[in-house]
């Protein structure tokens, strides 16, 4: 049944082939000279298929445990060098008409507050974001067709461009709303979302329906299958995530990989970026009710054995992780990282008066300090969005990244969006450290050309001008 060029879910996220594929792991754990052959395989920057990855993830051997993490390590930066991009999300309502069982905004809670971000609302809330220093946010919204119907996001979408506050601007809108019809994903490509994200929260149909038992989102398919539908409707970038904890990591790991390869089989690009989180305590959710939850090892081997495997993807971790689990996954292979985060609607303007919260977030400093701790582990923090505005998105942004030429925009960008960052919204502190970074780091651009560029973009920054990108 298995086929990674199907349009079926059931088909291109086969159960037999998963379950196959776990056992192939499990009975491989141990083959030094098949995790030797796969790491080789690896080291070419080919990329590893659900199977050979699955091995590496199983692997027992402690020396080939040391080159997995080393490799991740080494991959990370040969794509993403030491550049870290900043986003924030916005959930825009909490009104929802699903049931699941690990989301504190199923329609069965009565104890939550419900509450819906007027365009005025979302005016003070993206003033706010901006008065931070952010650039990227990802919509967030509970799936009500009566709440919250593709109108009311699109009408947000179009408020949130058209806020320019002092030197501010929300330069790309990744969108995280439900799955819905090619048309609808049309229009939101028309509106000038950059990413459409998707949490399968679990690949394993069974669980799924469970974990899913009222709703819309009850049906497994047409939840699966939605990022064929958004790639019909012109998005050229997705992207992909489960919800580590609600069934088993193994089984997520291996499925979440045969999703990235249909999408390459049948679209010609993978995933733009994949996504890991875990299940967090939320106002009636208590994450130990759930069984399959994964320690810190766990979640690190997991970060460094997708990175292997899909070298041209981002990986996103969020402030559902601690601010010590997020500094040992930036080095295995993630690229982007929010900061100074709101899970709740509306909170970013004032603080809110009733609880609206997704989850619980665990690192909660501000995105000032974010900043300056990126900077202290090495990190160059990038407010970058010039490949979605310059229209390197889908297969053009893929084959520059596949080719390592994405590092001749990416760099330099990083470098004067950080100084943007640091004129108007950074600390003395952060301000003083960011200066000191760029001045070491522009003599690693090694076009002298482009070097030249980026230093006098660089003093016009200094002298007030804005938005320069390569």
């Amino acid at each position: 049944m298995y086929d990674p060029k199907s349009p079926k879910a059931a088909e291109f996220i086969d159960h037999g082939e998963a379950l196959d594929t776990l056992a192939y792991a499990k009975a491989n754990c141990r083959n030094a000279q098949l995790i030797s052959q796969i790491l080789e395989k690896a080291r070419r920057r080919e990329g590893l298929t659900h199977r050979e990855a699955m091995v590496l993830l199983d692997c027992e051997l402690e020396d080939k445990n040391e080159e997995i993490f080393a490799l991740a390590r080494q991959i990370k930066q040969d794509f993403y060098g030491n550049r870290i991009v900043m986003f924030a999300p916005l959930y825009l309502s909490n009104y929802c008409v699903n049931g699941c069982v690990y989301c504190p905004y199923h329609q069965k809670n009565k104890r939550i507050a419900r509450r819906k971000l007027s365009q005025s609302d979302i005016v003070r809330e993206v003033t706010a974001l901006q008065d931070m220093g952010h650039k990227r946010l990802a919509l967030e919204a509970g799936e009500d067709p009566k709440m919250n119907p593709l109108e009311y996001i699109l009408e947000s979408i179009a408020t949130i461009y058209s806020i320019k506050h002092r030197n501010g601007a929300i330069r790309r809108v990744n969108v995280n709303i439900a799955a819905t019809t090619v048309d609808n994903y049309r229009k939101l490509r028309e509106a000038g979302i950059g990413t459409y994200i998707l949490f399968q929260e679990t690949y394993h149909r069974e669980s799924y329906e469970k974990l899913h038992p009222t709703g819309p989102k009850h049906d497994y398919a047409w939840h699966t299958e939605a990022m064929d539908r958004a790639m019909e409707g012109g998005i050229d970038d997705v992207g992909l995530g489960v919800l580590f904890g609600l069934e088993l990591y193994r089984y997520e790991f291996a499925a979440l990989l045969m999703h990235a390869e249909h999408l390459e089989a049948v679209h010609g690009v993978g995933p733009h970026t994949i996504s890991v989180p875990r299940i967090r305590a939320a106002d009636d959710i208590n994450p130990d009710e759930f069984a399959n939850g994964i320690n810190d090892d766990q979640f690190a081997k997991i970060v460094a054995c997708i990175r292997i495997s899909v070298p041209y993807t981002g990986m996103i971790v969020s402030t559902r992780e601690s601010q010590a689990c997020r500094a040992r996954v930036l080095e295995l292979g993630i690229s982007q990282i929010s900061g100074g985060s709101r899970t709740s609607v509306g909170g970013y303007y004032e603080p809110e008066k009733e609880n609206t919260t997704q989850f619980d977030v665990c690192d909660n400093r501000s995105l000032d300090e974010v900043i300056s701790w990126l900077m202290e582990l090495g990190h160059i923090p990038s407010f970058c969005t010039a490949c979605y505005r310059e229209g390197r998105t889908g297969d053009r942004f893929m084959a520059l990244c596949k080719s390592g030429k994405i590092l001749n925009c990416c760099h330099p960008n990083a470098l004067m969006t950080l100084k943007e960052y640091l004129m108007d919204y950074a600390s003395p502190r952060t301000l003083e450290m960011g200066n000191a970074l760029i001045d070491s780091e522009i003599d690693h651009v090694p076009n002298l050309k482009i070097r030249n560029l980026v230093a006098h973009h660089l003093k016009a920054i200094q002298e007030g001008s804005r938005d320069f990108r390569l």
